[in-house]
C-alpha cells in the first residue's frame, strides 16, 4: 500500500480512516514569517539588540559625565561674608564649597592670583520655622531652617560675570525628638547649599 503525504494547516480536523482506502499522512504546515511579520521571539531579541546598538553608536551624545565647562581649570573661593549674628557659618560654607569642588568637579582650588574663576558670596539670613509640637513635652517635632545667600561666579581672565545669584534660598530640616540639634541641622544644610552653589559651575557659558 502506497502512503501519500499531504500538507494542511494544523487547525484543520483530521478525517477518520476507513479500511481499504489509501492512508494519507497529514503533516502540519510550517508557518513562514515574512519580513514584516516576524516571530515574537525574534522580534523581541531584535528590539533589545537595536536599543543596545543605538546607545553604543559613536555619534550619540549620551554621557554619564556631568556637563562641567572645560573653558577653565582652576577656581578660587573667597571667604564668604555674613550678615547673620550666628558666627562661624561663613567659614563653614566656604570650606564646604571648597570640598565640593574637590569632590564633584574636575577643577583645582588655587589662589586668587592664579585661578581662572572666582566665587564670592555672603550669607544674608538664617531663619527657623517649627512644624508641629509634641503634646507631652511641648517640644517641636521638626524645625525647618532657611538659609538665604547671594553669590557670584566671575571669570578672572576677562572680568565676565558668569553667574549672579543676588538671592539664593536653601532649606534644610532637623528633628529635635531624634536628638538633632540646630548645629547638626546646619551642618546638613550648609553642605546641601554648597552642593547647589557648585552645581552652577555645570552651566555651559
Amino acid at each position: 500500500m502506497i502512503a501519500r503525504i499531504a500538507t494542511q494547516d494544523s487547525s484543520t480536523p483530521v478525517p477518520k480512516l476507513e479500511p481499504g482506502r489509501i492512508r494519507r499522512i497529514l503533516v502540519p504546515r510550517r508557518r513562514v514569517y515574512t519580513r514584516s511579520q516576524q516571530s515574537p521571539s525574534r522580534t523581541s531579541v531584535g528590539i533589545v539588540l537595536t536599543a543596545l546598538g543605538v546607545l553604543s553608536l559613536p555619534g550619540c551624545d549620551y554621557s554619564s559625565k556631568r556637563p562641567f565647562s572645560t573653558d577653565f581649570r582652576t577656581v578660587h573661593v573667597e571667604m564668604f561674608e555674613s550678615r547673620e549674628f550666628r558666627r562661624e557659618l561663613e567659614f563653614e560654607l566656604t570650606e564646604a564649597v571648597q570640598k565640593r569642588i574637590g569632590m564633584d568637579t574636575p577643577y583645582r582650588i588655587e589662589s586668587r592670583r592664579t585661578a581662572d574663576v572666582l566665587i564670592t558670596g555672603e550669607i544674608l539670613s538664617v531663619s527657623n520655622r517649627t512644624f508641629g509640637s509634641d503634646l507631652e513635652t511641648d517640644q517641636p517635632r521638626q524645625i525647618g531652617s532657611t538659609i538665604t545667600v547671594r553669590f557670584q561666579i566671575k571669570d578672572l581672565r576677562d572680568g565676565r560675570i558668569l553667574v549672579d545669584r543676588p538671592r539664593f534660598v536653601y532649606q534644610a530640616t532637623y528633628i529635635p525628638p531624634l536628638a538633632e540639634s540646630f548645629n547638626k541641622g546646619m551642618v546638613r544644610g550648609i553642605d546641601g547649599l554648597a552642593e547647589q552653589i557648585v552645581q552652577e559651575l555645570e552651566t555651559a557659558w
